[in-house]
Parts: structure tokens; sequence; C-alpha cells
């Protein structure tokens, strides 16, 4: 799989969510390095996995508008007369 890259101003808004939430949650300081090597173990080793349910989800809804299309192509035939 390829690995999810994110911009400069991703990763920089990123990891201040990340020292944002050691420092509210769980009382902790946490400097960029570490914040950015905890994104980077994030997106290789759980990243994937919510990376999928995007696709999943993205899936349910080409596929209900899929059968929207249908249904209006069905709504387009012509009977016998």
């Amino acid at each position: 799989m390829k690995p999810i890259v994110f911009s400069p101003e991703e990763r920089t808004a990123a990891t201040a969510s990340l020292r944002a939430y050691f420092r509210d949650e769980l009382d902790h300081d946490l400097a960029q390095l570490p914040a950015e090597m905890l994104l980077d173990f994030i997106g290789r080793e759980i990243g994937g996995a919510f990376y999928n349910r995007g696709v999943y989800d993205a899936q349910a809804v080409v596929r209900a508008k899929a059968d929207d299309v249908v249904e209006a192509l069905y709504a387009l035939e012509r009977t016998r007369p």
C-alpha cells in the first residue's frame, strides 16, 4: 500500500492537534519531534484502517447513487401499446 503523505500544512496542523490533545487530555507536553514521530506511526500502523473505512463509505455512497440511476432508467422504459 502506498504510504499516506501529508502536505507540510497538513502535517503542521496534525502535530498541533496531537500536541494539544496530549496537553489537554493527558497533562503531558509533547515536543514537536515526538509529535511528528507519533503522526508517522499512526499513519504507518493504523492509518490504513481509517483510509479503508473512507473507501468503504465512499463505495456505499456510489452504490446508492448507481441504484438511483438504475431506477431512473427503468422509469424511462416504454411499455408496448
